[in-house]
């Protein structure tokens, strides 16, 4: 989503992800440390996912663009499914990261938290390289429902579910699971629908219909 989604990959890029380095070089790669270098493979690949696609991003386009050895990236991630789910489990962090700090600061208002998440997310969508939830992009990609991405994507939208369950509970609703229910579906609803909508349009959108979500379930109405 997510969020993604948060993060490097939707603030440096297409999705925040810092763009690859292209003019580096691979025979520097053995004197860099090697987090450093673990770190350049990853962000080229983050990169290159999010603009392209996983599927259409091979191991050999992240080596190039990455100016690394080939070896390199194998020590650090032994196949392309390792890279993917490396690209999203930090999608997570950044996204979770971001999610925390707003709920933090509404710790005692779950309704104002609501509008706050809305705020941020809006403005994400509004951006003119959104491309869209990489969780979602990725899932919609891998048919098999096993594959460690797949897995990786459905974990944060358990997560999202989750953390929505809480808020509405807090806000006493009869029927906290059906608000949550309905939250999951309004914020994956906009995220993939970002080209629906202007840059202006999206944080008005989701207030307004989170209001409207609110007040049917405080009428026990749903």
């Amino acid at each position: 989503m997510s969020a993604s989604s948060s993060s490097r990959t939707h603030q440096k890029t297409a999705t925040g992800a810092r763009a690859p380095r292209a003019s580096a070089r691979a025979t520097t790669a053995s004197a860099e440390p090697a987090q450093e270098v673990r770190e350049r493979i990853l962000d080229t690949a983050s990169s290159l996912f999010y603009q392209r696609g996983v599927r259409a991003v091979g191991v050999d386009l992240v080596v190039a663009e990455a100016a690394v050895a080939k070896t390199s990236l194998y020590r650090y991630f032994p196949t392309k499914d390792d890279l993917i789910v490396a690209f999203l489990k930090r999608e997570d962090v950044d996204f979770w990261g971001l999610w925390d700090a707003v709920a933090a600061q509404h710790a005692d208002d779950p309704a104002a938290e609501l509008q706050a998440h809305m705020q941020w997310i809006g403005e994400r969508l509004g951006r003119s390289n959104y491309r869209g939830c990489p969780q979602i992009n990725v899932a919609a990609e891998f048919a098999e429902q096993d594959h460690p991405a797949r897995r990786v994507a459905q974990q944060h939208m358990v997560a999202l579910r989750s953390r929505l369950h809480g808020i509405a509970e807090r806000l006493g609703v009869s029927r906290p699971e059906a608000l949550a229910a309905q939250l999951a579906v309004l914020i994956n609803g906009a995220f993939v629908s970002s080209g629906l909508l202007n840059g202006d349009e999206a944080t008005p959108v989701l207030q307004t219909a989170v209001q409207a979500l609110l007040a049917g379930a405080r009428a026990g109405s749903m």
